[in-house]
């Protein structure tokens, strides 16, 4: 793998970025790719964020402004449909999957024909080492069971915030994406499955960091998203 661009969404996160972007800066230097980019796509934030990141002097760091607070889903879309890598990964500000990581996503695409893969909690859950509450697992859980069931995804785990992707997979996948809301990953993968972009799961390291942006209003309005994913595909929008 020669290049890859890492795409940050961020929300109010000028206290965590500056050790986000060190951490990520210092994994690229070294793996030795021959091109590499780090995209913040700051969501409209009212605090630093921004500031921060056009403050920092690094020819790979660019910043991307979304048109007000549109949500996760907006952001990452953004940002993968702008990144100039051969293969790009979205992560969360927050690094909860470690960005070191990022080798196992690589190591399964090279060794399969994947064109995408996703970090997972699930496959192998010895590999959290700080849980969420009981309350949010046991959703998230059941979460899983629901979106299988309407979707007929086959991946246990759809909503940790490390995917990588293929770029010519990427730009067919995400500019068919229609949800900006916490279900978008779940429509990514839908959308990849009707593509024919194979897609692989991938257990990875993981730790709950406090300070979720996720509601539980919003929490809850995710287990419509698969009903509205099956909407949008009965009205040809993936097409």
């Amino acid at each position: 793998m020669r290049s890859i661009s890492i795409v940050v969404p961020a929300y109010n996160e000028q206290a965590r970025l500056p050790g986000t972007l060190d951490a990520v800066l210092a994994c690229l230097d070294s793996r030795g790719f021959e091109f590499s980019e780090i995209i913040v796509v700051d969501d409209g934030s009212t605090d630093g964020t921004a500031a921060l990141v056009e403050q920092r002097r690094d020819a790979r760091l660019r910043l991307l402004r979304n048109p007000g607070n549109r949500g996760k889903g907006y952001a990452v879309r953004n940002g993968m449909q702008n990144a100039r890598g051969e293969w790009a990964l979205f992560t969360d500000a927050d690094l909860s999957a470690p960005i070191e990581d990022l080798d196992k996503l690589i190591a399964a695409v090279e060794k399969s024909k994947a064109r995408v893969a996703i970090g997972s909690r699930a496959l192998d859950r010895s590999l959290v080492s700080v849980h969420q509450s009981v309350a949010r697992e046991l959703a998230g859980r059941f979460f899983n069971l629901w979106m299988r069931l309407i979707t007929g995804l086959p991946f246990h785990d759809t909503q940790c915030g490390f995917k990588l992707f293929e770029a010519g997979a990427a730009q067919e996948i995400f500019r068919r994406q229609r949800l900006d809301s916490f279900g978008f990953d779940v429509e990514d993968l839908f959308i990849a499955r009707l593509l024919k972009i194979p897609a692989i799961e991938v257990p990875v390291r993981w730790a709950n960091v406090e300070g979720t942006k996720v509601s539980m209003a919003s929490g809850l309005n995710a287990f419509l998203d698969p009903l509205r994913i099956r909407w949008l595909q009965s009205k040809g929008c993936y097409r």
